[in-house]
């Protein structure tokens, strides 16, 4: 027998149904690698990390492992599965990026000549070590899918199994890999509750560009959820800091 709610109204379908509306369970992916960093987003030319993955690079994993632009992944939730541990990298990075036009000119006049080492500084990374995360996701299909959710929700199950992949996931960074395979049950959630302030909940492409979207992300008891409605335009003023490897054109 369904129940009306406190107001007297009967609860919707996706209500009745659980798992916050979801049709399946969540699919479940465990990563974990040497070094991450997943940068904040006030910090740009010194990277310092936040001491949990992002939703943004779980997404970017699950599409390392199996992509089709039939569908969309949704991260529900990240687990941290070890301690949160820091490291300090110092490299030697080039401050900007050659443009397209750059590298024609080059090509064109071999007089000219790009030297890298005028055109580079030492940064510092505060990275994290020694790092496992259990991603929580849905797939969500999209106007051209042309099969049920179910096949590719099993087409990712069956290659992060074999542990086959598209392209290496990595972990913030492209040179730092990441490891990925099925759940691991004796591994549980670290004992960390912490506020961790606004982080990127997505990205939206738009005519007009990116349009990056926030939340207000907390790690209780060691595990981040992720709502499904980002924060309003308005609710989040980021700062305009011109990006440290900006394109020139010459």
């Amino acid at each position: 027998m369904v129940r009306a709610n406190a107001a007297g109204d009967l609860p919707s379908l996706a209500e009745r149904r659980g798992n916050e509306g979801w049709v399946f369970p969540d699919l479940v992916v465990e990563v974990a690698g040497e070094l991450a960093c997943f940068t904040r987003p006030e910090l740009k030319s010194e990277r310092v990390s936040y001491p949990v993955m992002t939703p943004s690079a779980a997404v970017g994993v699950l599409e390392a492992i199996y992509w089709k632009p039939e569908f969309r992944y949704v991260v529900r939730a990240i687990e941290v599965l070890k301690p949160v541990q820091w490291m300090q990298v110092r490299r030697n990075e080039v401050k900007s990026v050659i443009s397209a036009k750059g590298v024609r000119d080059l090509q064109a006049d071999p007089r000219k000549r790009y030297d890298v080492e005028l055109d580079r500084d030492q940064r510092n990374t505060m990275a994290l070590r020694e790092v496992a995360y259990r991603i929580r996701a849905q797939i969500v299909p999209v106007g051209n899918a042309t099969a049920p959710q179910e096949k590719y929700r099993e087409q990712l199950r069956r290659r992060v199994d074999r542990g086959a992949c598209f392209s290496q996931p990595f972990l913030g960074c492209r040179e730092f890999t990441a490891q990925f395979g099925p759940v691991t049950p004796d591994l549980i959630p670290i004992d960390r509750t912490e506020e961790l302030g606004v982080m990127l909940h997505s990205i939206a492409y738009t005519p007009q560009g990116e349009r990056y979207r926030w939340f207000r992300a907390q790690l209780q008891n060691g595990v981040l959820a992720v709502p499904r409605s980002p924060l309003p335009a308005d609710a989040v003023a980021m700062p305009q800091a011109p990006w440290r490897a900006d394109g020139r054109e010459e």
